[in-house]
């Protein structure tokens, strides 16, 4: 944040100073967003670090919904809410949001390609078997659908959060996505904006509920690293409040009891107690614990925000097993909150930018240009026509088919055409809306408003989206943290979950793949792919990954080379000729070969005179001579 003194106002230059040329959000008094339109930033429990964002995203809100005009009712009057919201920042946000997820995702576990392989180890089959049982956890969690929810809060506002957490009951981890505005993570005044929070908190109001007797209330869910700590379990104080207390050996004699470790805690000498967790190969000394807490508002007086709540005024909640969420250690040494901001932080910065923030200005604009566009479309549709020599000053006349006007003597009858400045104003619309697709770097293709018939080929339609790829490049870059972290907490979870069908698995590397997101030209794809494995400059694997990158409905590589494989009898012969290998052959075509049995070896009668036969006793002269003999 940079503050420059020497004019009529301090210059703040912060993440969400492109809001600033708005009195609304930076009003001229005191340089702070105006509290009657964002009363929900000026509560008393906000940091006064976070009013300024928090603004920011019910502004960038009203836009997204169409109702930038309602909230700037509030400063300007009844005339702001007659501007035209036609939907355009909602467009862009849709797009780029599209963009920014691809036509498809999966998680991808290296290795994993290898399983089906005759020499792969059981690394490789590790590899599948997670990679498999994660597909099948996005499956059942609806995996796409979490991130769309989240992508369309980082785009539209700058920042997304997501929440990963065990769900005991249905035995896998479960997915939330949360509004920013929810999420306050604790940044130390040393600590780099972009190194992982130790304490994050997730607090919002809840209104007063009169037909149940509630007043307004404050809700913050916290979770904290901190040192392990002995046992605890549910219980009450003195007041009857639901608490957490200490675990002890004998409870009934206070001088003897000692605390109780956790299951596989150890203690050193030193008094620090250790964990071994499935996921690492050295003792932790450190765990996430979980508070969930509700304070009455009008018990928060003083000098308080959400990070600084009186602990002994706080009404804690209970989870389905009914344990009370009062530090509930989670046997786990990480927090399982995901931040995602829309574009790469600052340095030292910890919020993204919302991708409305740098053509908010020309939406201004183009908002304007259609509401003059409506108001100079009525005088078009009902023309304006002037009058002179009628007979009686003081008659009224209607416009439309088939009226009759009398006039007097050199009377006559004006038409005033307003179409031509209708038309500039349309055409000065198309201009807006083109430098906002600019601003926000999203040629026309990508937005659906360009005829593909005037797209000379397929080569100028790439250049073309030039722009586009250096901005979702750069959006996936600060999404590629997120991208790891999920799948390495969801297995993480399964094994502090303890489900059996990750008993003896790794924790591995896994990562959650985007698929393309530029239209491409299928056809010219596949002739490129066809001429360059038939000239054997690429390998059938490489071919089979282009045609997947194009678009082609291709599910698994592996399997459709083996059915490619299967059908190439010119190949298969080929390898007999160039090997003389039947199992190579076999191998190939995917099938087994059964050996000929050898044909038995011909049994020649005796040669007359051999003397082998006549020592057996087969050779017919010899025997008939004996004959004669006798």
């Amino acid at each position: 944040m940079g503050l420059m003194s020497g004019l009529r106002h301090a210059l703040r230059i912060d993440n969400w100073s492109t809001l600033n040329y708005k009195p609304l959000f930076n009003s001229p008094t005191t340089g702070m967003p105006e509290r009657r339109a964002f009363p929900e930033a000026a509560a008393t429990w906000v940091p006064a670090e976070d009013e300024r964002r928090l603004a920011a995203y019910k502004l960038y809100a009203a836009y997204d919904h169409n109702q930038a005009g309602e909230l700037a009712e509030i400063r300007d009057g009844a005339e702001a809410r007659e501007r035209r919201e036609y939907g355009d920042p909602s467009m862009f946000v849709d797009t780029l949001v599209a963009h920014v997820l691809g036509r498809e995702q999966h998680i991808t576990v290296p290795g994993a390609e290898h399983a089906d392989d005759e020499n792969a180890d059981v690394e490789d089959q590790q590899a599948a078997r997670v990679q498999e049982l994660l597909r099948e956890w996005a499956d059942e969690e609806h995996l796409t659908m979490r991130l769309m929810q989240a992508e369309r809060k980082a785009v539209s506002l700058g920042d997304g959060v997501l929440h990963l957490w065990w769900d005991a009951e249905k035995q896998r981890p479960r997915i939330t996505t949360y509004d920013p505005g929810f999420y306050y993570p604790v940044i130390g005044e040393d600590a780099d904006g972009t190194d992982y929070p130790t304490r994050i908190h997730l607090g919002w109001d809840l209104p007063e509920d009169k037909k149940r007797g509630l007043p307004a209330r404050l809700r913050r869910i916290t979770f904290e690293l901190d040192w392990i700590r002995p046992q605890t379990a549910s219980g009450v104080d003195r007041s009857g409040r639901p608490v957490r207390a200490p675990v002890m050996t004998d409870p009934t004699d206070e001088a003897a009891a000692t605390p109780v470790l956790g299951r596989g805690d150890q203690i050193d000498i030193n008094g620090a107690i250790s964990r071994m967790y499935p996921w690492s190969e050295v003792p932790s000394f450190k765990t996430c614990y979980l508070t969930d807490a509700i304070w009455l508002l009008e018990d928060l007086t003083g000098d308080v925000d959400i990070d600084s709540l009186p602990m002994g005024k706080a009404h804690f909640n209970s989870n389905g097993q009914g344990e009370v969420l009062d530090h509930l250690d989670l046997y786990q040494d990480f927090i399982s909150l995901i931040h995602i901001p829309n574009t790469v932080p600052a340095a030292g910065e910890h919020w993204g930018q919302s991708s409305l923030a740098k053509a908010l200005q020309v939406f201004d604009e183009l908002a304007a240009s259609d509401t003059d566009s409506a108001r100079a479309s009525a005088t078009t549709g009902l023309p304006m026509v002037a009058i002179s020599g009628v007979t009686d000053p003081r008659m009224q006349y209607a416009v439309g088919p088939g009226a009759m006007f009398t006039l007097g003597e050199n009377g006559r009858l004006t038409s005033i055409d307003t179409s031509p400045a209708l038309r500039e104003l349309r055409e000065h619309g198309h201009d807006l809306a083109d430098r906002a697709a600019n601003v926000v770097r999203l040629p026309a293709v990508s937005l659906g408003t360009m005829d593909p018939s005037k797209v000379p080929s397929g080569y100028a339609l790439e250049l073309s989206l030039g722009p586009l790829d250096s901005n979702i490049s750069a959006m996936r870059l600060a999404r590629d943290h997120a991208d790891r972290l999920i799948p390495k907490f969801v297995q993480r979870l399964f094994q502090s979950g303890q489900h059996p069908d990750w008993a003896g698995l790794p924790v591995l590397p896994a990562t959650l793949t985007r698929g393309p997101y530029t239209p491409t030209d299928k056809t010219a794809v596949l002739d490129q792919v066809t001429t360059a494995y038939n000239a054997h400059v690429i390998s059938l694997e490489t071919a089979i990954r282009m045609l997947q990158d194009a678009g082609w409905p291709i599910d698994d590589a592996q399997q459709e080379i083996e059915q490619i494989q299967a059908r190439s009898f010119d190949q298969a012969v080929q390898l007999a000729d160039a090997t003389g290998d039947t199992q190579a052959v076999a191998d190939y075509l995917g099938i087994d070969i059964t050996a000929p049995t050898p044909a038995p070896a011909p049994q020649l009668p005796p040669t007359p005179g051999d003397p082998a036969a006549a020592s057996t006793g087969q050779d017919p002269a010899a025997q008939g001579s004996g004959g004669n003999a006798s």
